[in-house]
């Protein structure tokens, strides 16, 4: 009887001690973004979420959340910050109030190529950035590739700085964005992305910026009919996690969710750029009217915006700024 007793007993402590693992087997991660289902973005959030089922046996499981769905980029880094959002992929923009020298790679025509964009954010600078973010409640699995912003509007082509003069621009609600087009004399709106079509139709803002597949996903030739290509900055997206979640997981899923998110960098940004060439035809299909700056005019918006890479390098880490500038001089010799 003794021996029955004891071996209940043990078999009830067993148990009790399997159910935490038997808890951790399946994890569900709530994966949201601002761009709809046909975006690069997306595309990349469904093969890292492929493969992290197939690393891990289908015991971790992401539930896509496009289009806003969870809110504005702001409001979805407030929910990973306080665990109650698991994943999402902003612009890297979005995260310079929380992180100032974020702004760095805000800088307007600080790379001129995709290998030069990939080489800053993959290299030293990129990792710099991500080591300040755990003490802000998050934690970064590396950047996807958004593209090279370009400016749409509804009243002229842009073939010169002069031409944004007094234009009403949507902008990304980021100092460095809002004073860089001061500097072009255009009127900087900052406005949610989600409320830009609407701010558009009805004209409150003249144009916007942003890449190709943006402009064309968000079906921005309906109410835009000048594209102008002013690669003025290259835009990444960074792929964060709640730190409130990361620190509940095991080494095992942690090292799954890195090489998850390591094996799907590389698919994202091949998409990504496919699909901004594909989408500049397409928006001049749909009746769009596109022309490109010629380079005499993008090195006048360079020397134009000088000035405020300037003002906010000097607000930044000096350590920082002195990394972003050596990573660049590397970069450009490549």
């Amino acid at each position: 009887m003794k021996k029955f007793v004891r071996a209940f007993v043990a078999a009830g402590l067993a148990a009790a001690f399997a159910l935490p693992a038997l808890a951790q087997q399946e994890r569900v991660i709530r994966f949201g973004h601002l761009n709809n289902p046909d975006h690069p973005v997306s595309f990349g959030v469904k093969r890292f979420a492929e493969l992290l089922a197939t690393k891990s046996g289908g015991k971790m499981k992401v539930q896509e959340y496009p289009s806003n769905q969870l809110g504005n980029e702001m409001q979805q880094q407030a929910a990973l910050q306080g665990g109650v959002q698991q994943m999402s992929a902003p612009a890297t923009t979005s995260l310079a109030g929380i992180v100032k020298e974020f702004g760095l790679v805000d800088f307007p025509f600080s790379v001129a190529t995709f290998a030069q964009a990939d080489a800053l954010l993959d290299g030293p600078l990129g990792q710099a950035l991500i080591a300040k973010l755990p003490e802000k409640g998050l934690v970064a699995l590396g950047y996807w590739d958004l593209g090279f912003r370009n400016v749409t509007n509804s009243r002229q082509p842009i073939t010169k700085p002069e031409d944004l003069e007094g234009l009403k621009i949507r902008v990304i609600p980021n100092p460095v964005f809002l004073d860089t087009f001061k500097a072009f004399k255009a009127n900087p709106v900052p406005l949610p992305f989600a409320e830009l079509y609407g701010a558009l139709e009805s004209k409150a803002v003249d144009g916007q910026e942003n890449p190709f597949s943006v402009i064309l996903s968000n079906k921005f030739y309906e109410v835009q009919k000048f594209v102008s290509a002013t690669n003025h900055v290259y835009a990444a997206n960074i792929v964060l996690v709640s730190k409130k979640f990361w620190d509940q997981l095991t080494p095992q899923e942690q090292k799954w969710m890195r090489e998850a998110a390591d094996e799907s960098r590389g698919y994202q940004r091949q998409v990504s750029r496919a699909a901004a060439q594909k989408a500049l035809g397409e928006l001049q299909a749909k009746g769009a009217q596109f022309n490109e700056l010629g380079a005499d005019q993008q090195a006048r918006m360079r020397q134009i915006a000088q000035p405020v890479i300037d003002k906010f390098a000097a607000q930044y880490d000096p350590a920082m700024v002195k990394l972003y500038k050596d990573e660049l001089a590397r970069i450009r010799k490549q």
